[in-house]
């Protein structure tokens, strides 16, 4: 049986190699975060309640100044296939222009 899709609920998703893809919503989702979220029992939630789970896009909902650094990760930078992670920084991600770095998830809303 199919998981649902975690952004519209559609029943009808189906796989696609290694990943999972809803035709209503075009959202697409690794096979194995599903598995691993809930063998890690890991909780994540966005700004506004909503559960995020591995691979999912996110907008950034304010400025974020980069400790140790002049760069700004401004208010609407989207992020894309993102990982989650244990810990006070609980997504790992890549920013285009900026690289690899760690989000809290307080600070962005799910796309």
């Amino acid at each position: 049986m199919m998981p649902k899709c975690p952004t519209c609920s559609s029943e009808y998703t189906y796989e696609d190699g290694s990943m999972y893809v809803c035709p209503e919503c075009a959202h697409e989702w690794p096979i194995n975060a599903v598995a691993e979220a809930e063998e890690a029992g890991l909780v994540v939630r966005d700004a506004y309640g909503v559960l995020l789970n591995e691979g999912d896009a996110v907008t950034v909902v304010k400025d974020l100044k980069i400790k140790g650094s002049s760069l700004v990760v401004k208010v609407g930078t989207k992020v894309r296939n993102i990982r989650l992670i244990d810990g006070d920084h609980n997504i790992d991600c890549k920013i285009d222009g900026i690289g690899a770095m760690q989000l809290k998830s307080e600070f962005v809303k799910k796309a």
